[in-house]
């Protein structure tokens, strides 16, 4: 994997987060919420960062740090057919 690849990666994962944490303890974003962040221009080239965006929050799960969801409920990343949002994970004390 080429170092550009990583650093892009890397930066996905950090918008993910961020937007995250902008937002209230179980909010989820969108997919494209974070393409449209990560992406520098005004047209909509974002679009190209859709699969890199899923695949950032599939690593992000393994990770422990969000889970995929469909209508709410938390699925299996690798699973998931349509429409997702990403939030973080819950964790119970």
């Amino acid at each position: 994997m080429a170092d550009d690849e990583r650093r892009t990666e890397r930066r996905l994962e950090r918008t993910i987060l961020d937007l995250l944490d902008r937002r209230g303890p179980g909010a989820t974003i969108c997919p494209s919420d974070a393409a449209r962040a990560a992406y520098a221009a005004d047209d909509d080239g974002w679009r190209a960062l859709m699969e890199p965006v899923r695949r950032a929050a599939r690593r992000l799960v393994a990770a422990g740090d969000v889970e995929i969801t469909q209508r709410g409920r938390p699925v299996d990343p690798d699973r998931a057919r349509g429409p997702i949002r990403i939030r973080r994970t819950r964790h119970t004390s």
